[in-house]
């Protein structure tokens, strides 16, 4: 099922070879389409490939059985459920169908008349039901970052962070689809110089540039999911926009972290790229000292070379790239959060969302939030309107993008966008 060779496969479907969305990426989403129709797809090019009807087709004969009725349901989590293998054996099965070998004129005509919409004229769905949410804390640039703002320049780490990958639970039901418009937030906040808290808006909104994996495998309670089979219940990454309220965040967090800083909302890009997909853009990840325990041992490269960037477009403006940054940056791998989150026995579910946290790297220019990129707002970003941003203002639109690149092919996660709305 892992392959590291990286070899473009070719596609009767034309333009998909240099738009991020060859044969050799094949995401997962659900959309709906104008008929009213809801239902898994893929894409190929700017085509979506409407999964369901591909079935209805028999394209996928022998396959599996369910295939049928997973495909139109409105999430994904039935087909995820149904294994590494099926997953792979569809992939393969799509390559075939798809790919500029198949002479079968037929086939190809009844699938570009009744399986094929353009992307601009479907509306992409959250593609999977979120059974539960963590968000981790594993950029070891980015938490360094906020220690020395929050806590103490020259003990910027706590004491456990280098031995174990930090996290907490969210919030499953403020996970939206990209295109969905967030709310400024209100909470208390603890202003400079002051005894007391106030109530009100957010002053210090963020965008966190985050990936996170969809968990593939349920488990029982008081098993654990060894750090050498973690990919065996990995389904694939997703970028992942995790909104912060920084001057709420720095007044609640102590002494149990997070909370309405930010479960008010987090925003998903709607395709899923699969581990099979990113295999070849593995990476080593950084040092880790001092080493860590055994269960947190990994043998193969840890990371994934995934490049990244931020945009801000003001509203009637132009978008304005203020980050760029890569997946391998992280401290943590995803392999590990998985490990460390599964070696007290907690289970997990097939739809448990796993978020990276903020993904930072040495450079000012590769921090993954508006926090550091302004240092707490002493910096402010210029942009090419002229205004200038300490944090996000109402009615400015947070752009993400993730893309691999290899042996000249492009693997793309699409994109995550987000608006910034006055508060209700």
């Amino acid at each position: 099922m892992k392959d590291n060779s990286l070899k473009p496969i070719p596609s009767w479907i034309q333009g998909g070879e240099n738009s991020g969305f060859p044969l050799n990426n094949l995401p997962f989403g659900i959309a709906a389409f104008n008929s009213g129709l809801i239902a898994a797809v893929t894409r190929i090019g700017d085509q979506v490939v409407n999964l369901h009807k591909l079935a209805a087709l028999d394209v996928f004969s022998g396959l599996h059985a369910k295939l049928l009725h997973v495909f139109s349901q409105p999430v994904l989590n039935d087909f995820i459920e149904l294994g590494p293998q099926v997953h792979h054996d569809l992939r393969v099965r799509l390559q075939q169908v798809f790919g500029l070998d198949n002479t079968d004129k037929q086939q190809i005509d009844v699938i570009k008349s009744s399986a094929l919409t353009s992307f601009n004229a479907v509306r992409m769905l959250m593609p999977v039901k979120v059974t539960d949410y963590t968000d981790f804390y594993s950029s070891i640039e980015h938490a360094t970052n906020v220690g020395k703002m929050f806590r103490d320049p020259e003990n910027a780490l706590l004491p456990n962070w280098r031995h174990l990958p930090v996290g907490y639970h969210g919030r499953a039901s403020s996970i939206v689809v990209s295109g969905t418009s967030i709310h400024r937030p209100m909470g208390q906040t603890k202003p400079v110089n002051s005894d007391a808290p106030v109530f009100g808006l957010t002053k210090m909104l963020d965008f966190e540039l985050e990936m996170a994996f969809v968990v593939g495998k349920n488990t029982a309670l008081g098993e654990h999911v060894p750090i050498g089979k973690a990919r065996d219940y990995i389904f694939g990454l997703m970028l992942f926009n995790d909104l912060s309220a920084r001057d709420i965040q720095s007044w609640e967090y102590v002494p149990l972290g997070p909370f309405l800083a930010k479960n008010f909302g987090s925003v998903v890009a709607p395709w899923i790229v699969t581990l099979e997909a990113l295999y070849p853009f593995r990476v080593d990840g950084p040092a880790q000292e001092p080493e860590v325990l055994p269960y947190l041992k990994s043998v193969e490269p840890r990371n994934f070379d995934v490049q990244l960037e931020v945009s801000i477009r003001p509203e009637k403006g132009n978008e304005n790239i203020v980050c760029r940054s890569n997946y391998k940056y992280m401290y943590w791998s995803m392999d590990q959060q998985l490990a460390h989150h599964t070696i007290n026995g907690c289970n997990i579910t097939v739809g448990d969302l796993y978020a990276s946290g903020t993904i930072s790297g040495r450079d000012a220019g590769s921090y993954g939030s508006m926090l550091e990129l302004t240092w707490r707002g002493a910096n402010p970003l210029k942009l090419d309107d002229g205004s200038e941003r300490k944090f996000l203002n109402d009615n400015d639109t947070v752009i993400m993008r993730g893309r691999c690149q290899k042996d000249g092919i492009e693997i793309s996660f699409g994109e995550c966008e987000t608006k910034i709305l006055a508060a209700k």
